[in-house]
């Protein structure tokens, strides 16, 4: 299974754009710090988002969703990206859903261990 869990601060203010088919995408950058301090950028894509979030740089968010790798063109040349396909994004300051959205990631993980 693919479960990504996330909690990191945004290194800049969430991209929100409306695409041809209607749907709304957001991007995000999250910077997460392992043990030792060292930095790591992330980008997030949030396609649908309940609420157009206006977040700011350096909130902190607890994010939920799946690695993928998606593939495109640029000129002549075919490129990819690997990122986070988010399928919750909450404030970390909001305790109650922050912890929900932690706790989908977890048992979805013990699914996986069983």
């Amino acid at each position: 299974m693919n479960v990504v869990l996330l909690e990191g601060v945004l290194s800049r203010p969430c991209n929100v754009r409306e695409l041809p088919s209607g749907s709304v995408l957001c991007t995000l950058e999250v910077t997460t710090r392992d043990g030792e301090g060292v930095a790591t950028s992330v980008p997030v894509t949030w396609f649908d988002p309940p609420v157009v979030p206006e977040w700011e740089a350096g909130v902190t968010v607890v994010v939920v969703g799946a690695v993928r790798r998606r593939f495109f063109r640029a000129g002549a040349a075919t490129q990819s990206r690997t990122e986070v396909l988010a399928e919750a994004v909450v404030l970390a300051r909001e305790r109650r859903q922050a912890s929900r959205v932690r706790d989908r990631a977890r048992r979805a993980m013990e699914v996986v261990q069983t």
